[in-house]
C-alpha cells in the first residue's frame, strides 16, 4: 500500500508501523532490538513497513534504557480540580524525591485526545517515566509509549490490552459494603450517581452498588441510575433529577466526591432526609450536617504506592520484567446519622 503521507505530517509512530504491519506495538518494539524469538517473516514484514513508512527509532525515549534520564516524571491526571488529584500528587512526589526524581503534572479533563497528545509530548520530553490515570480504556498511546521503553505505571485504573505495573483501590468492595449499609439501615429504593460509564472506577463502583441491591433482591432501577457527572454543579442537577422522581429514591450512592458533594447540595435545596453515602473522603464531610457515609481510603498512600513501582521500574532498568498489581484497601466512616432507616 503506498504511503499517502505528506511532507508536513507528523512522523509515523511505533503504533503506525504496528497496525500496518498487522502485529502489536511490542512485537515492532522486539524487530528494532533486533529480537531473535521474532519469527523472521515477521520481522521481515516489519522492517518492510518501517522503510515504507520512514520510521524512526525514537532515541529520546531509547535513551531512557541507557540510562540518561531527565530527573522528570509525567504525572497524567483527569480533573485538577478534584481534590483526590493533589493528594494523590503529594503521595507520588514524596516518593520520588527519595529518589531524585520530580513529576511534571499534566490535566486531560477527561479527554482521550488530550491525554493523547500530552503523553506523546511527555515521551519527546525525555521523561524517565509516566504515571497515568487513563481518562478512557483506549490506551493504545501509553501502550506505545511503553514499548519504546518509557516506564509507565497507572494509577486508580488498570492497564487495558498492555503490560504494565498499576495500583488500585478496591472499587468493587468499597461501593458493595456501602451500599449493604444502606440496605441494612432499611432503604429500598437507593440511587446511584457516578463519572462517565468508561471510566473504569465507575464501572466497578456500579458494579458494587447493583451487585449489594441483587443479594438483597432488589434489581437496580435505570430510573435512579445518572452517569457521567465530573463536576459539583452537573453532580446537583443529576442529584436533583432523581429526588424529583414520583417515587424518589431515600437514599444515594455516589461513586466519587464531586457527585456527593453535589448530591448534598441538591438534597438541602429540596429539603429532605435522603441518606447520602460516597465514596471518596473530603474536607469537612463531618461538618455537613447530614446522615453521611463515607468510602474512604488513604490516597495519599496510592501516589506513593505509584511512586515506588515507577521509582523500582527506572532504577533497575526492568521494564520487561513481570508486572505488579497493588489494591489500596477501604474503610467506611460514617457522619452524622448515616445508618438512619428510611421512612
Amino acid at each position: 500500500m503506498a504511503d499517502t503521507r505528506g511532507p508536513r505530517d507528523a512522523q509515523p509512530t511505533l503504533r503506525d508501523v504496528a497496525e500496518r504491519a498487522e502485529v502489536s506495538a511490542m512485537t515492532v518494539s522486539r524487530v528494532l532490538r533486533d529480537d531473535p524469538k521474532v519469527a523472521p517473516a515477521t520481522a521481515a514484514r516489519v522492517r518492510t513497513v518501517i522503510a515504507e513508512l520512514g520510521y524512526r527509532r525514537n532515541e529520546m525515549a531509547r535513551s531512557l534504557r541507557l540510562g540518561s534520564g531527565t530527573g522528570l516524571v509525567g504525572l497524567v491526571v483527569t480533573n485538577l480540580a478534584n481534590p483526590f488529584y493533589s493528594r494523590l500528587a503529594l503521595g507520588v512526589d514524596s516518593v520520588l524525591a527519595q529518589h531524585g526524581l520530580k513529576s511534571v503534572i499534566g490535566n486531560t479533563g477527561q479527554d482521550l485526545d488530550s491525554e493523547r497528545s500530552l503523553v506523546q509530548d511527555l515521551v519527546a520530553r525525555r521523561v524517565d517515566g509516566i504515571i497515568a490515570v487513563p481518562a478512557d480504556a483506549d490506551q493504545r498511546h501509553l501502550a506505545a509509549a511503553a514499548a519504546e521503553g518509557v516506564p509507565v505505571v497507572l494509577a486508580s485504573r488498570p492497564p487495558n490490552d498492555f503490560a504494565a505495573d498499576c495500583v488500585l483501590v478496591d472499587d468493587y468492595g468499597g461501593a458493595r459494603t456501602a451500599t449493604d449499609r444502606l440496605l441494612a439501615a432499611g432503604h429500598r429504593r437507593i440511587g446511584f450517581l457516578g463519572s462517565p460509564p468508561t471510566v473504569y472506577t465507575s464501572i466497578e463502583r456500579l458494579r458494587g452498588y447493583a451487585d449489594a441491591l441483587a443479594d438483597a433482591g432488589i434489581p437496580a432501577e435505570p430510573a435512579y441510575i445518572r452517569q457521567g457527572q465530573q463536576q459539583t454543579g452537573e453532580a446537583a442537577r443529576a442529584a436533583g433529577e432523581l429526588l424529583d422522581l414520583p417515587e424518589p429514591p431515600t437514599a444515594l450512592f455516589c461513586s466519587n466526591n464531586r457527585n456527593t458533594i453535589g448530591a448534598f447540595r441538591a438534597i438541602r435545596r429540596a429539603g429532605t432526609t435522603t441518606a447520602l453515602a460516597g465514596f471518596d473522603d473530603f474536607e469537612l464531610a463531618d461538618a455537613l450536617g447530614l446522615p453521611l457515609t463515607i468510602v474512604a481510603y488513604d490516597s495519599d498512600e496510592l501516589g506513593r504506592e505509584a511512586g515506588r513501582l515507577l521509582a523500582t521500574r527506572i532504577g533497575d532498568g526492568s521494564v520487561r520484567s513481570a508486572t505488579r498489581r497493588t489494591v489500596v484497601p477501604t474503610t467506611l466512616v460514617h457522619y452524622g446519622t448515616a445508618g438512619s432507616t428510611a421512612h
